[in-house]
């Protein structure tokens, strides 16, 4: 047990890393789509000679129509449909029960009257009412035979739900699950019924003419209607009746020849092999198989993506935020890939997968975002129908979109990366369907709006990296930008408490930035930690020469021990004053390393003079580091130490300056404070002749003129 902890400890980064790369290819696979794929890709080949061996059935299988030929079969299939109404014999008796109930009552209503008359012996009145009961009765015979004449030939309603739909006046009646067909203009609209109606009443003798008219156009209503259940029905059927297929191929029949050209009917016939292939191919060991080959490619592509930052990015590989970030954005991508999917609407082409290398070119360099890039849309290709369009187009957008961040300085530059996105899906994407199609007809032009998309949703990558910086630790150059703000509390305080300092820093921003530019680096990151880098000075500023103005010098009246003491102590202060401010630690390194471990010389010879006799401990006047390991921390002792330096030269010429530049860099060469630190002995030469010759600018040292 405690050799395998010992094993653990001396290893614990090595199986950190195994344990992200197993927990990614288990989430990875796990929401890969578990389906077989056909392994000729066609659609490309369309029209094109068949470049694979000769191709024969592996099976029997049916031919399947193309989908333009299903669409236009449907077409027709709708345009032929039957356009079915409902007859209601019931509305006949309603209608003429309705109009005998009214008239009836008038009628009774006469025969009481008439009754009061025959009392009253009021012989000429009852002769005119007995002639109104008369007229009554007339009027409901025709009332009865007009309802009749009217739903012998029936009235439609035709709306303009379905007026489009009736072929040639045609229709279809269901009487009793008994079909007729029928004309529409057969049958009497609500408006030819009341104008029929009215004529027939106009020309009728001895009857009420307004009652009776009034009476029917109340009654009168449709009794054939349209069936809207019954025509779906029917329509359906008649659709589901359509058949998919159009030809058979047999076992070990030929399909095609390598070299000859795939027109339309063979690519049908392959394209139903295709369909074929892939349904029959489901099941519980094809699954099996399937998950097995998963792990297989995306162990081997997560394998070359650690492969990769083993032998060139060591510094990424051996930190396990930055090796997890990646990974992390691997899956996270491909998981968010999975969701949007899985709603059918969306379109792959619509997901942003442009944000990924841009992301990491924010926190990594561009080789980094490229191959992450490169192994993302490997894995991301398992999900697209077309593997090969897809990682081409991908892989056009993904580099574009690298090289057009050079840096997220600009806010401008994220617009302008979304605009040649859109620019580069759109032209990769028709170069690409020139190609396989020869024209432009097989193009889908709502691709177009899905590539708008993703290049819209590209601009979400500034919020996303804030939080990725907060969640990981990163810095971006918009957070370094952020903190080189002059007005920021802390160098405000630094420059009212420490102006000299202030000063001094400035002039280090301006020697270190130069450097790190013209030897390669962050020279953004350097000029951040070169403006913080003493900010520890603000807690007891007079003791540093810089800001000694009244020419009282505290340290007259300590120890050198004391003294160095103090001096050493801004490194810790300044520590924690950044840790108060909450600088990122990136920054927090540079106010470190800038001393590294190099001694206060100043105070150790002037102990070592004034009692050469005792014993001196070089630890008290030693910074207590660590020593820079980086290219930008290194550059920045180098300017740091060479600016303070310069003040105390008492001539500023070529020589003096040269001199004094090569002394302090030979000096913490020898003690080994640049071991660390990825810089090259060219760099240092470099950063030697740009030290220099600003230095030389910054005190106005001029070239002496012969005589």
């Amino acid at each position: 047990m405690k050799k395998l902890i010992t094993y653990i400890r001396d290893r614990h980064s090595q199986i950190y890393s195994i344990v992200v790369v197993l927990f990614s290819i288990a989430a990875i696979v796990y929401t890969l789509p578990k389906e077989v794929k056909f392994k000729y890709e066609i659609k490309s080949l369309k029209g094109k000679p068949w470049h694979y061996e000769n191709l024969t059935a592996p099976f029997d299988f049916s031919i399947r129509k193309s989908e333009e030929q299903l669409i236009r079969e449907r077409a027709e299939v709708k345009k032929e449909a039957k356009v079915y109404f409902a007859y209601n014999a019931d509305v006949k008796n309603t209608v003429l029960n309705k109009f005998n109930t009214e008239i009836d009552g008038i009628i009774k209503r006469e025969e009481l009257r008439n009754d009061s008359v025959k009392r009253g012996f009021l012989k000429k009145t009852f002769n005119v009412e007995a002639r109104k009961i008369e007229r009554y009765e007339k009027t409901k015979k025709a009332g009865e035979e007009l309802i009749d004449s009217v739903y012998s030939k029936g009235i439609i309603s035709v709306s303009d739900e379905v007026s489009g739909d009736i072929n040639d006046g045609t229709i279809w009646i269901l009487n009793n699950n008994i079909e007729e067909e029928r004309k529409v203009n057969s049958f009497f609209t609500l408006q030819q019924a009341y104008d029929y109606v009215k004529k027939k009443v106009e020309d009728a003798k001895g009857i009420d003419e307004s009652i009776l008219l009034q009476m029917l156009e109340n009654a009168l209503t449709y009794n054939v209607k349209y069936d809207k259940s019954t025509t779906n029905n029917f329509l359906k059927q008649s659709l589901d009746n359509i058949s998919t297929t159009y030809g058979f191929v047999q076992k070990l029949e030929l399909i095609v020849n390598k070299g000859e050209v795939v027109d339309a009917n063979k690519y049908q016939v392959l394209s139903s092999l295709k369909g074929e292939f892939e349904s029959q191919s489901r099941g519980d060991s094809s699954f099996w198989l399937i998950l097995i080959g998963q792990i297989i490619i995306v162990s081997i592509t997560l394998f070359i993506l650690v492969s990769f930052l083993l032998l060139f990015r060591k510094d990424i590989y051996s930190d396990n935020t930055k090796f997890t970030f990646i990974f992390f954005l691997i899956v996270f991508v491909v998981l968010s890939t999975s969701f949007f999917l899985s709603f059918e609407i969306v379109s792959i082409y619509a997901l942003p997968f442009c944000m990924l290398p841009v992301i990491i070119r924010t926190f990594y360099d561009t080789r980094v975002a490229l191959f992450t890039h490169l192994v993302n849309v490997l894995i991301l290709s398992f999900f697209s129908h077309d593997r090969y369009e897809f990682v081409l187009i991908q892989m056009i957008a993904g580099i574009v979109s690298i090289f057009s961040i050079v840096s997220t300085r600009k806010r401008s530059q994220i617009f302008l990366a979304s605009a040649l996105i859109f620019l580069v899906y759109s032209l990769s994407y028709i170069g690409v369907n020139l190609m396989q199609e020869g024209g432009i007809d097989g193009m889908n032009w709502l691709d177009f709006v899905w590539f708008g998309s993703s290049a819209l949703l590209t601009l979400f990558t500034y919020p996303l990296i804030f939080i990725f910086e907060k969640l990981f630790g990163f810095l971006s150059d918009v957070s370094l930008f952020e903190l080189c703000d002059m007005n920021s509390p802390l160098l405000r305080e630094l420059s009212l408490k420490a102006p000299g300092t202030f000063q001094h820093s400035l002039q280090v921003v301006n020697l270190a930035e130069e450097v790190t530019y013209q030897i390669g680096g962050n020279a953004l990151l350097v000029r951040t930690g070169a403006l913080y880098h003493d900010i520890g000075k603000i807690d007891m500023p007079s003791f540093f020469i810089e800001n000694q103005r009244s020419g009282i010098n505290p340290h007259d009246e300590l120890g050198y021990e004391e003294s160095a003491s103090i001096i050493i102590s801004h490194v810790i202060k300044g520590v924690e004053l950044a840790k108060k401010y909450k600088l990122p630690e990136q920054v927090i390194d540079f106010i470190r390393t800038h001393h590294g471990t190099t001694m206060t010389w100043y105070f150790y010879r002037s102990f070592k003079n004034s009692f050469p006799d005792e014993k001196i401990s070089m630890e008290q006047f030693q910074y207590p580091g660590p020593i820079p390991f980086s290219k930008e921390t290194a550059v920045l002792m180098m300017a740091d130490s060479v600016e303070a330096a310069s003040r105390s030269l008492k001539k500023y010429d070529e020589e003096s300056i040269s001199k004094l530049v090569d002394n302090i860099i030979d000096r913490q060469i020898e003690q080994g404070q640049f071991v660390n630190a990825d810089i090259t002995f060219r760099d240092i030469t470099k950063a030697r002749k740009i030290l220099k010759k600003m230095i030389m600018n910054i005190y106005h040292v001029r070239v002496e003129y012969p005589r």
